[in-house]
């Protein structure tokens, strides 16, 4: 979900530029995660935010992303699959949030685990970590973090999503 469909990153930005005044922007470097962009007395506090009831609740929805995975839905099985558990209070608020933004897609086409150890044909995700041990086909959904990785199929939105599985 999170920088798939999700957008995490431009929620964790706002706290900081909140609660900090740094300022921070998108134009995170290559191969970065956003706490490497903040000082080091305060680098660890996206770990605070990701853990706080409601942090998963209010995040803005990719672009695109609801029109093609509902077209998705009328040519695939379609899975949302989120590694929920490692923030607990993660769970009801992305639970409601996929109610709010994507209620075509019902419960049962929702998995929230540990670690995403599924069988399907095709993954998209932003953590090429995912991608161990995965034999279908993996789409790296860019974000800052993953742009040095080169060895899977890369896709940047979700119209490139929909050209090349629709």
């Amino acid at each position: 979900m999170d920088e798939v469909i999700a957008d995490a990153l431009a929620k964790f930005i706002k706290l900081y530029n909140r609660d900090y005044n740094i300022p921070l922007d998108l134009k995170i470097d290559a191969g970065n995660e956003i706490y490497q962009h903040v000082p080091e007395n305060i680098n660890q506090k996206w770990f605070d935010y990701i853990n706080e009831p409601g942090f998963f609740r209010d995040l803005e929805v990719i672009p695109d992303s609801q029109k093609v995975i509902k077209a998705l839905q009328e040519k695939y099985d379609v899975y949302i699959v989120s590694a929920a558990m490692e923030f607990r209070n993660s769970l009801i608020d992305k639970y409601d949030w996929l109610a709010e933004h994507f209620p075509f897609i019902d419960w049962q086409h929702i998995m929230f685990c540990g670690k995403k150890i599924v069988d399907a044909d095709i993954i998209i995700d932003d953590r090429s970590k995912n991608f161990v041990n995965f034999k279908g086909r993996t789409l790296l959904y860019t974000s800052p973090h993953n742009l040095l990785i080169t060895e899977y199929e890369r896709v940047n939105t979700w119209e490139e999503v929909a050209g090349l599985l629709l």
